[in-house]
């Protein structure tokens, strides 16, 4: 009888007792993974700090100047492109290697190569010939990137007095034309080969210049005035 009752709790010990410990820890790790990933959500969306200032700010702003109704009908940047182009690149095929890997060290986002759509034998240009590389942001990246350009970049061009308030299309997109990437200290000075120029345009939901230059003016961008 004493082996039998000896025997009995050895097969409750043999039943998965292990397993409900590591249940209980897979419980706790699933848990903990949805707070994890909330606190990187809300810690991603809260590094824009243009973006804040755009809501908390500018609306407000906006909605008392140009008398908006509708707090969606206040003007909004969409999208920020970027544009590296080489002509030289196609003899030179070191050079559109050395643009990509500066714009997407200022972008922080790949570009895209840039091809010619058409030949031209006074530039010896053939079709599809790589010719630049472009970049589009959106979302925070986008925000990120304008913050260090007007608060961090553009302050360091020499003799900088501001930018031309005249550069809008006629419906609120703006487009700025540096000649320098060293400007951005993403940039390493001693593995620049050749300087090179961008275009930075930066596309707007305005419907007029006058806002897109109100938009863009209280959002920090240092108009010449």
């Amino acid at each position: 009888m004493a082996e039998k009752k000896e025997k009995k709790p050895a097969q409750p010990q043999q039943q998965p007792k292990q397993g409900k410990p590591s249940k209980g820890k897979a419980e706790a790790a699933a848990a903990a993974e949805p707070k994890g990933a909330a606190q990187v959500k809300a810690s991603s969306g809260g590094k824009a700090r243009l973006r804040e200032q755009y809501v908390k700010s500018v609306v407000p702003t906006l909605r008392k100047d140009f008398g908006y109704k509708n707090p969606m009908a206040v003007p909004k940047i969409e999208k920020v492109s970027i544009n590296i182009g080489l002509g030289e690149a196609s003899g030179n095929s070191k050079l559109m290697d050395s643009a990509v890997n500066e714009l997407s060290a200022i972008s922080g986002q790949k570009p895209v190569i840039t091809k010619a759509k058409k030949s031209i034998a006074a530039f010896k240009l053939r079709e599809g010939m790589s010719i630049g590389c472009m970049v589009t942001l959106r979302g925070d990246r986008m925000y990120e990137f304008l913050d260090r350009l007007m608060n961090v970049a553009l302050p360091r061009v020499r003799d900088f007095r501001g930018v031309s308030p005249k550069s809008f299309d006629g419906r609120g997109n703006y487009t700025l034309g540096l000649k320098d990437q060293l400007i951005f200290p993403e940039i390493d000075y001693n593995k620049v080969d050749k300087v090179k120029g961008m275009n930075i345009s930066i596309t707007t939901s305005a419907k007029t210049d006058a806002e897109g230059l109100a938009l863009l003016r209280h959002m920090g961008m240092p108009f010449r005035q």
